[in-house]
């Protein structure tokens, strides 16, 4: 099963964009659904569903499937929180995240969106690039 769980995620993120977008009209963008429950508590009941969907989703899989949990990083909790913040950060600075650009915005053929994911895939190279490569890993 294992070799197939990269095609049938993909698959089921796009079953979840197609079905967002034509029930509810909203553009699944994992940081703007976690911010607007955040900041627009009147109109975020969906929000809430869909972000404990995702969580549910991968607690089921793992409980059904007997497939490992990933390991705890090593890397330490001010690390964790560093990474988490500049990552909100870059999410509201690009005006969305991966999932929102890369999936849901390259499908509507968004120049910006198409833009934006080519940036995030050149600073993803560059990054692991310079951590592997050039500083030899953090340990």
């Amino acid at each position: 099963m294992t070799s197939n769980q990269p095609l049938i995620g993909g698959l089921l993120i796009g079953l979840a964009a197609l079905a967002l977008l034509g029930l509810l009209g909203r553009i699944l963008g994992v940081s703007g659904i976690v911010w607007n429950a955040v900041r627009r508590p009147r109109d975020s009941a969906w929000r809430w569903w869909f972000v404990g969907g995702i969580v549910a989703g991968a607690a089921l899989l793992h409980l059904a499937t007997g497939l490992p949990a990933p390991d705890p990083n090593p890397a330490g909790w001010p690390w964790i929180v560093a990474a988490g913040l500049l990552v909100g950060f870059g999410t509201r600075l690009g005006s969305g995240c991966t999932s929102g650009h890369g999936v849901c915005g390259i499908g509507r053929l968004s120049p910006r969106s198409i833009v934006a994911t080519l940036v995030f895939m050149g600073f993803g190279v560059l990054t692991v690039t310079l951590v592997r490569h050039v500083f030899g890993g953090l340990s």
